[in-house]
């Protein structure tokens, strides 16, 4: 049974408002939000995890998605819900390095990270770190093709234009971020977590639990409707279904108890290597 919509609509006078991903990765969580199990009350902002990450720091946004990375580095100021990631157990194909050399020999060479993901950046940065290669890094948003110059080696590149865009007519070398941690650590990697603002949780704690039902009710439908949200990823991307559902198969929206272990070791590895100021302990709602 689902959750009443408007369930609370007579006890809170202020919108909840609440981060959606626009990229099709996070579409079987939002689903049901998306098909009638929306409560009138709760307002969703759509954006990049980047501008997601912003707005809830902010205050504009009481519960979101944000990038792993980001969470780390403001861990005292959220709570993380129960259940819900953006992961990947192996390839995830939408998390890519491009590059025109071997990632052993990046050494010096010039890296343009996208500014869209902290989790991304911080992993690219962990497994050079790894391998003793120093680069030279910038950020900047990349959507496009254009946004990289022709003396760039290697580009960091996440989301729908990482899966759409011909970036081998530019580079040598396409490596997939999933499959590299998978390899090396053999755990799955954890990209994005759903949190609450600390501040907010403490004095609204029914609201927040009405919002997790929801999730866990959106969720649920979206994975009984996967072939709908299929269709609707090909269409919206152009991409052949067979692409999108096999993006679907490597993805995985929950947060087990060997993600949370994957998870706490990549706060731990980017703690040990000065990312992070403080170890980092994840905090649940």
């Amino acid at each position: 049974m689902f959750p009443d919509k408007n369930m609370l609509s007579n006890n809170f006078h202020k919108r909840l408002f609440l981060g959606k991903i626009d990229y099709i990765n996070a579409s079987p969580v939002y689903y049901g939000l998306d098909n009638g199990l929306k409560p009138n009350w709760l307002e969703m902002i759509e954006g990049p995890p980047a501008v997601l990450n912003k707005m809830i720091k902010k205050g504009k946004l009481e519960i979101s998605p944000v990038s792993a990375a980001f969470y780390g580095m403001n861990h005292r100021d959220f709570l993380v819900l129960p259940d819900f990631s953006i992961s990947c157990n192996g390839r995830v194909l939408s998390v890519i390095l491009m590059s025109n050399f071997p990632i052993d020999d990046l050494d010096g060479k010039n890296i343009v990270l996208t500014e869209d993901s902290a989790t991304a950046a911080a992993l690219v940065r962990l497994m050079l770190n790894g391998r003793g290669v120093s680069a030279n890094f910038s950020k900047k948003r990349i959507r496009n093709i254009s946004d990289i110059s022709e003396k760039t080696d290697a580009a960091l590149v996440i989301g729908d234009a990482a899966l759409t865009l011909p970036w081998e007519n530019c580079f040598r070398y396409r490596m997939d971020l999933g499959e590299i941690w998978f390899k090396e650590k053999g755990l799955p990697f954890v990209f994005a977590l759903w949190v609450v603002r600390r501040s907010y949780a403490l004095e609204n704690r029914e609201c927040v639990q009405e919002v997790l039902d929801l999730f866990h009710a959106s969720r649920k439908k979206g994975y009984e409707n996967l072939n709908e949200i299929i269709r609707s990823g090909a269409n919206k991307l152009s991409l052949d279904e067979s692409v999108i559902r096999e993006y679907y198969d490597l993805l995985f929206c929950d947060l087990d108890k060997e993600k949370k272990q994957a998870l706490q070791l990549f706060f731990d590895s980017l703690y040990n290597m000065n990312f992070f100021r403080e170890k980092v302990d994840l905090q649940f709602f």
